[in-house]
């Protein structure tokens, strides 16, 4: 019997499933999706199991839901039936952005053990962000074991739930920000003569050791700016334009932009 259950394998789904396939091996995952030719595929590739819902639901200890917010109150009506006649011990999984916790007691009728979870795409590429918050009814070794299972994903940290909807407008919704900032900084290399592809790898591999730099340096972002920036140089130049354009400000409305949809997803 599989340990580890999943509910959709679609862009986030099917890479925390692999992840987790990596950590634990797939004889200990199965798969599920409404495409049955999808999770086929995919657990061919991961040398997983693959099935049903209801086999899924039925018997994994971890039950990964990678369904969209608006198919979930559909997808737990036809689930809460299975989870009802299960007598022995199972956690839910929940990546819905927007949804609380609270909605799923009100949805199945009763409190099951549950984890929320949001990670962000590039958990893909073992480089994710993943932000969690369980309710009382999980035990702390089944937490160990769930953030294990993840640990070949990136990044897992625990949250208060209240403050899962702000993380993830940092997080979740920051890659789209990232890439936009990378397009533009290529954009602006080929305009100043370099090729396109050099341009691009360029910027990807500037925000790539700028950020391993902020991660491990325990130094402030406005330190190592200023690092960057001689007296009379041409950062400086750069970074005075970029304040000029509001750069900061526009930023800052992006991710309260994005941290108020979210909450009103789940209202």
């Amino acid at each position: 019997m599989a340990k580890f259950g999943f509910i959709g394998t679609g862009n986030m789904g099917g890479a925390l499933a692999r992840a987790v396939c990596n950590a634990v091996g797939g004889e200990n995952v199965i798969l599920s999706d409404k495409s049955a030719v999808t999770a086929q595929l995919l657990a061919e590739e991961l040398k997983c199991s693959y099935g049903d819902n209801s086999t899924v639901i039925s018997t994994a200890k971890y039950i990964f839901l990678g369904v969209k917010p608006q198919m979930l109150k559909a997808l737990l009506e036809s689930i809460a039936p299975l989870l009802e006649k299960r007598q022995d011990r199972f956690v839910l999984i929940t990546m819905a952005a927007g949804v609380k916790l609270s909605f799923f007691n009100e949805a199945l009728g009763r409190e099951y053990p549950i984890i929320r979870i949001m990670p962000n795409t590039p958990v893909s590429k073992g480089k994710g962000m993943i932000l969690y918050s369980p309710n009382g009814s999980v035990f702390m070794d089944e937490i160990g074991e769930f953030c294990d299972s993840l640990k070949l994903a990136g990044r897992v940290d625990r949250l208060d739930e209240g403050l899962i909807d702000a993380a993830s407008a940092v997080s979740g919704c920051g890659p789209a920000f990232v890439y936009l900032f990378a397009e533009a900084m290529a954009d602006a290399g080929v305009e100043c003569g370099l090729p396109r592809n050099k341009a691009t790898e360029y910027a990807a591999q500037t925000l790539l050791g700028a950020a391993e730099l902020l991660l491990t340096s325990g130094k402030h972002s406005g330190v190592l700016k200023d690092e960057v920036c001689s007296p009379a140089g041409t950062t400086i130049a750069g970074v005075h334009s970029l304040e000029n354009n509001g750069f900061r400000g526009a930023v800052m409305d992006a991710v309260k932009a994005a941290y108020d949809k979210t909450k009103n997803i789940g209202k």
